[in-house]
């Protein structure tokens, strides 16, 4: 990972990422003016889709997203975060843990930079990574069909690899699981980290992933999701752990 330093603040940016990138690239308003936003997906707040190929090298699309906060403290600061080093921002902290699982070989999307712009003891901060082709979040695809034995099945191997190497998802739910062909990618590693194994944080990422489904199935009755589902899923977790 490299850093420059900026009117604001830093970027950290990875090796095959452009030197030439500025603060600009992480706002919508930049590559509007590039006419070249091609999607966006709007949660609580919006994550934009941009091709890259219209300011850089890079043939492949990327995804901007802001960091905000959530909760109650979203009320007094909907996106300042106390300042204690650059390496401990939340976007450089990401971008660090998707850089070294990316490297390993994990199904995560390909880091590209992170931004972090200070103001006094606080700071603002944004991330770009590369989308996955073709890929959509579970709960997309499990409302148009479903899924079948053997891709449940590797979903659980899939998480269960994660874990074995200590990865710890904050937030895992149906939403943070792209699904591409017959492969699945973790995204959003916001407060992830590497971790001791133990079965403890494992299991308590394990029932936040089925809560969410649950959460979904209230949602839309006909998500193609059910308890057999999660069985199939847990199963093929439980025989991959600690292998």
């Amino acid at each position: 990972m490299k850093f420059k330093k900026t009117a604001k603040g830093s970027i950290a940016y990875c090796q095959h990422t452009p030197s030439s990138i500025e603060p600009s690239w992480f706002g919508a308003d930049f590559w509007r003016q590039h006419s070249a936003i091609t999607g966006s997906s709007k949660g609580r707040y919006t994550t934009w889709f941009v091709d890259a190929s219209r300011i850089a090298s890079e043939q492949n699309q990327w995804v901007l997203r802001h960091y905000y906060r959530g909760g109650l403290i979203e009320k007094i600061s909907r996106d300042q975060y106390l300042f204690t080093g650059l390496e401990k921002t939340r976007a450089v902290a990401e971008l660090a843990l998707l850089e070294t699982l990316f490297e390993q070989g994990f199904a995560v999307p390909k880091p590209i930079a992170a931004n972090v712009e200070r103001s006094g003891l606080f700071y603002r901060a944004d991330l770009i990574i590369e989308r996955v082709e073709g890929a959509e979040d579970l709960v997309a695809r499990l409302s148009k069909s479903a899924m079948s034995d053997e891709q449940w099945q590797t979903l659980g191997e899939t998480i269960a690899q994660f874990h074995n190497h200590g990865v710890y998802h904050a937030d895992l739910n149906a939403k943070n699981i792209l699904i591409c062909a017959d492969k699945f990618y973790l995204i959003d590693f916001d407060r992830g980290e590497l971790r001791q194994t133990n079965s403890q944080w494992q299991q308590a990422n394990m029932s936040r992933l089925l809560r969410s489904f649950r959460k979904e199935l209230g949602k839309l009755s006909t998500l193609a999701f059910d308890e057999g589902n999660w069985q199939q899923l847990h199963q093929a977790y439980q025989a991959k752990l600690n292998q």
